[in-house]
């Protein structure tokens, strides 16, 4: 039996995986096999079991043996083909949907996204506003990572208005970054700092 994992979420695959195969499970990596390397693994056995339980990662990215794939679709044994991402638009994927099991995990979608980028347009006029939403998703996020969206929505910002204090901000942002990586200070108290002055810049 064959089955295909795809999606982001690795971390509950992977759980899945292990529900499915055990934790003695063979692991194979597609991107180094060969189309002769198939029927060693698709249909023959180990030295301790005629039944084997396999994981196979990426497999179908390796356009030299993905297309072969649909030859070994009554393999004995248990063959997980897990896929970071898969192209419904495929022929493969046409060929093995209605054949194999297909089952995708995705991360969960944060709910607070959309507030990360909505929150340095809001300090633009309004640094305390800004602050009250960034307390709601502070626990969420790591403040190098939420400055680097405030860095990329400054530089889009820039590009679109090219003005005074679209530069000033950029500046600042250039020094905040530097005082990032060399102060002892509180990561987000400085972030917050800057939050507040932009709308007066």
């Amino acid at each position: 039996m064959i089955q295909i994992f795809t999606g982001d979420d690795r971390v509950k695959a992977g759980q899945e995986i292990i529900k499915l195969l055990g934790k003695d499970h063979e692991t194979i990596e597609g991107a180094d096999l060969t189309a002769s390397d198939l029927p060693s693994i698709f249909k023959g056995v180990s030295l301790f079991a005629d039944h084997r339980r396999i994981l196979i990662r990426d497999l179908l990215a390796n356009k030299q043996v993905a297309d072969r794939i649909t030859d070994y679709l009554d393999t004995p044994h248990d063959i997980i083909l897990q896929e970071l991402k898969l192209d419904k638009r495929s022929s493969i994927y046409k060929a093995l949907k209605s054949s194999v099991t297909i089952k995708e995990f995705k991360s969960p979608r944060d709910p607070n996204a959309g507030l990360v980028f909505d929150i340095y347009n809001v300090a633009k006029r309004d640094g305390k506003r800004a602050i009250s939403m960034l307390e709601q998703i502070k626990p969420g996020q790591d403040p190098i990572m939420f400055f680097g969206l405030i860095v990329s929505q400054a530089i889009k910002d820039h590009n679109r208005h090219h003005g005074a204090k679209e530069k000033k901000a950029l500046k600042e942002l250039s020094q905040l970054d530097l005082t990032l990586k060399s102060s002892p200070l509180d990561s987000w108290l400085l972030i917050e700092s800057f939050l507040i002055r932009l709308a007066s810049l």
